[in-house]
């Protein structure tokens, strides 16, 4: 790879030294305040680019009024992760070509081109077409234009705050600025590089996007990928009640407050149509060759399946339509069918479960 951006490479060299050469200095004037300092711009920072530039700006999976967006794009200086506007050009670039040459950051150059080597490689190409939304955001072009300044203007409060409150210039600038941006940007490239390489493809098992329970910690709930990649527009990454999603959390609380609005998600019988449609083609793909009797049966029971599914879903879809506009009197009687297909539904659902965990088995591939 030949180096292009020098000084984002000499950037990000320099500050990673920076961390190691003062570690033993940092040593003796260590404090818990100086943790304290660390972990609330780390969680300020990497909910800002979470909430704010992921699922706001780069997916539109809800929509915030403007103290809420100032609040992001001006956290999002704790980051140093570009402004909104390129973040999210960027990002979008990647969902529309992810695992190809097209992706800036694709798993197919390898792990750590994914991870860090391409923002040295990278030439943008900028397309205003692909974020033309938020071009018309005046808040959003406001911030690209004086981000430099935004930058340096919070991140030199941070410090001065961190200096006077922790007695220590050099604790305050460790943890509250070096580390802390380190730590985000790793975190962030890891959803990049880990998160396309270790972990679960539940949703679409198509792209290289695995979902990684573990680097949900890190990340803010970022790291159930495969589901964002299946259902980007949404706006939570973790759909299950266990799932560790804090910027899930943090929309739906805006959305309380009434800070955000139009918070976009997909149902669990949209996301199962897409599952069976998925498998279905993906198995079929796996035993087009197969002329034997297991081969015939499975197609049968697959086709049979996945008929029946999408019958009962659009059923079931239709009934919930007509309960919203319902009377008094009809609404008993559609929640009766309603429940009734709900349990039919999921008895199809658990047998094509059975029937593709059967097939996986038979011809080993990852279900």
């Amino acid at each position: 790879m030949k180096i292009k951006n020098w000084d984002t490479f000499s950037f990000v060299v320099a500050y990673h030294l920076l961390i190691l050469a003062l570690l033993p200095s940092f040593i003796s004037v260590f404090s818990w305040g100086a943790v304290a300092l660390f972990l609330v711009t780390y969680i300020i920072g990497g909910l800002s680019i979470t909430v704010g530039y992921h699922r706001l700006y780069a997916h539109r999976a809800y929509a915030a009024n403007p103290f809420f967006e100032w609040c992001v794009l001006l956290g999002s200086a704790l980051s140093f992760e570009m402004s909104a506007l390129m973040w999210s050009h960027d990002h979008r670039l990647h969902h529309n070509h992810v695992d190809t040459d097209k992706d800036p950051y694709s798993i197919e150059k390898g792990f750590w081109y994914a991870h860090v080597l391409w923002l040295f490689d990278y030439k943008r190409n900028f397309d205003a077409s692909l974020v033309g939304d938020l071009m018309k955001n005046p808040r959003v072009v406001l911030q690209d234009r004086y981000y430099a300044h935004i930058v340096i203007g919070v991140n030199l409060a941070v410090f001065l705050l961190g200096w006077a409150l922790l007695g220590s210039a050099l604790a305050s600038f460790y943890l509250g600025f070096l580390v802390r941006m380190a730590m985000i940007h790793h975190s962030t490239w890891f959803i990049n590089s880990l998160c396309h390489t270790i972990g679960s493809k539940t949703y679409a098992r198509e792209l290289s996007a695995v979902d990684n329970a573990i680097l949900a910690l890190l990340t803010f709930g970022e790291g159930y990928h495969n589901y964002h990649h299946a259902f980007a527009a949404d706006y939570r990454n973790g759909i299950r009640w266990y799932h560790f999603d804090p910027s899930k959390w943090t929309i739906w609380l805006a959305s309380k407050l009434g800070l955000a609005k139009n918070l976009r998600s997909i149902n669990n019988v949209t996301v199962q149509k897409s599952l069976v449609q998925k498998d279905k083609k993906m198995i079929l793909e796996h035993i087009s060759d197969d002329v034997d009797e297991f081969a015939a049966e499975l197609r049968e029971k697959l086709e049979e399946l996945s008929t029946a599914f999408e019958e009962k879903a659009s059923a079931l879809m239709i009934k919930v339509r007509e309960l919203k506009k319902a009377s008094a009197e009809q609404r008993k009687l559609l929640q009766r069918e309603i429940s009734a297909l709900r349990a039919s539904l999921k008895e199809t659902w658990d047998e094509w479960v059975q029937v593709t965990r059967m097939a996986a088995r038979q011809y080993e591939f990852a279900h």
